[in-house]
C-alpha cells in the first residue's frame, strides 16, 4: 500500500478556532435522577446523543468539583454544536451552573437548561426538551465541513482486553499512527497510570525536561500509594483474569505492552484525570486504567476521537467522540467482527508488517474525522463513567 500523508481532514470549524470531527446535539444529564429524562429527549432524535451516569448528587469537595468539570469539558467538546443540561433541581451538581459555564466557555455555543421539578416531572421534561432539541439538530444541519490541518487533531489512544498479541501488534501500529500524528503536528494522550507501572522510567526518559520527567514518577506513586491504602501490591501481578488467561504474565509485560501504544516522540506533559489538553505532541494524562473512566477524562480533555486496541475484545464507545477498535489477533477480529474497525493480526501471521498497520490506522483516523462512522457510533455504544475520589454524602 502507498505511505499515508498524515495532512488533513474534513472537519467543521468553530468560531472560537477550535475544530470539531462531530456535529452532535448533547442532552446530558447532570444528575442521575435525570437519565430517564435525557434518554427520552435523545432516542427519539436523529444526530442527538446523550450518556448514563450514577453522578451528580451526595458528591463531597473535590469529588463534586472533578465531576462538575467533567460535564462541561464534554459540553464545551468541538464534537458538540449544543447542549440541552438536564437536571432535577435539588441537587449538589447543579445543572444551571453546569450550563453557565459551558456558556462562559462557549458564548458561540446554543446551550438549554432544563429542570424536571420546574416542568413538572418526567413526561413534560422530555416533550420541552425534545422541542428544544429540534431546533437546535436544524441549526446544526446546516454546517458544512471543510479542509482542518491534521495539526488540529487530538488522538486518545487506549488498550482494554489486552492479551499477549498486544504489545506486539496492535500496541506498536497504534505507535506508528501516534508518531504519524505528532510529526504533522497533532496531539497524541497517552494514559491508563495503572498500566504505566514498571514502564514509567521508559516513558520519563523520553520527557523534554526533567519537571516533566518528575511528574512521571510522581503519578505511578501517587496511583501506587492509593492502591496499597486498599491493601493492594501493584506490582508483580495483574489484576485482571483476562489479561492473565490471554496470555499475560504480569502487570510490568501489561505496561511494556501498552507504552508501544505512545510511538517514539518526547513526551512534552503529565496532566490531570480530564484536565484541558493544551500542549501539542505527545501528552499523558493520569487516568486509571478503567476503560470507561479513562475514555470519559480523555474526551472530556478534548479528544476528538480515541483509537482502542483489543485482544480479548471490547464493546465500548463514547457518547461524543468516535472510537476505533483495533483487534491485535485475527481469531478474536474473525469472533467479533461487528465489533471489530480493523485487524492487526496480520502482524502476527506475518503477511503485515506494523509499519504498513500503523499506516492503515492513519488511513482509517482520518476518515474518521472526516466523517466515517466507526462500528461502536452504528451500533450507538454510549459508555460514560467517572472516577470517584472519595465517599458519598
Amino acid at each position: 500500500m502507498e505511505r499515508v500523508d498524515v495532512v488533513e481532514f474534513m472537519g467543521y470549524l468553530r468560531p472560537d478556532g477550535k475544530v470539531g470531527i462531530r456535529n452532535h446535539v448533547l442532552i446530558m444529564p447532570t444528575i442521575v435522577c435525570a437519565n430517564r429524562v435525557a434518554r427520552g429527549i435523545a432516542e427519539g432524535l436523529n444526530n442527538a446523543v446523550w450518556f448514563e451516569h450514577q453522578h451528580g448528587c451526595g458528591h463531597l469537595g473535590a469529588d463534586a468539583e472533578l465531576t462538575g468539570r467533567i460535564f462541561v469539558g464534554h459540553g464545551v467538546h468541538p464534537n458538540v454544536y449544543g447542549v440541552v443540561v438536564v437536571g432535577l433541581g435539588c441537587e449538589n451538581i447543579r445543572a444551571q451552573d453546569v450550563a453557565a459555564a459551558i456558556k462562559e466557555q462557549c458564548p458561540y455555543k446554543p446551550v438549554y437548561c432544563l429542570i424536571i421539578q420546574d416542568e413538572g416531572g418526567i413526561p413534560q421534561s422530555i416533550a420541552k426538551g425534545t422541542s428544544v432539541a429540534i431546533q437546535m439538530i436544524k441549526e446544526a444541519s446546516t454546517q458544512e465541513r471543510q479542509p482542518i490541518a491534521a495539526s488540529q487533531l487530538i488522538m486518545g489512544t487506549e488498550c482494554g482486553g489486552s492479551d499477549a498479541c498486544s504489545g506486539i501488534s496492535g500496541n506498536p501500529a497504534l505507535g506508528v499512527t501516534s508518531d504519524m500524528l505528532i510529526d504533522a503536528g497533532g496531539t497524541v494522550i497517552l494514559a491508563e497510570t495503572t498500566e504505566i507501572i514498571g514502564a514509567e522510567h521508559i516513558i520519563a526518559a523520553r520527557a523534554v525536561n526533567e519537571a516533566v520527567a518528575k511528574r512521571c514518577y510522581e503519578v505511578i506513586a501517587r496511583c501506587e500509594a492509593g492502591a496499597e491504602k486498599m491493601g493492594v501490591d501493584m506490582r508483580g501481578g495483574n489484576p485482571s483474569p483476562g489479561n492473565i488467561e490471554g496470555g499475560l504474565s504480569s502487570i510490568e509485560e501489561k505496561s511494556l505492552g501498552c507504552i508501544h501504544k505512545a510511538g517514539n516522540r518526547p513526551l512534552q506533559d503529565v496532566i490531570e484525570y480530564g484536565a484541558p489538553i493544551e500542549k501539542k505532541g505527545l501528552i499523558w494524562m493520569d487516568t486509571p486504567g478503567q476503560d470507561i473512566e479513562q475514555m470519559t477524562a480523555m474526551i472530556a480533555g478534548g479528544c476528538h476521537m480515541a483509537i482502542f486496541t483489543t485482544g480479548r475484545g471490547t464493546v465500548t464507545g463514547s457518547p461524543i467522540a468516535p472510537v476505533i477498535k483495533v483487534a491485535t489477533n485475527t481469531p478474536m477480529y474473525e469472533r467479533m467482527k461487528d465489533n471489530m474497525d480493523l485487524n492487526a493480526g496480520a502482524i502476527i501471521t506475518g503477511d503485515e508488517t506494523v509499519q504498513q498497520v500503523g499506516e492503515r490506522i492513519s488511513a482509517e483516523m482520518l476518515a474518521v474525522a472526516s466523517g466515517k462512522l466507526t462500528i461502536s457510533e452504528i451500533i450507538g455504544c454510549n459508555e460514560f463513567g467517572i472516577k470517584r475520589l472519595g465517599p458519598s454524602t
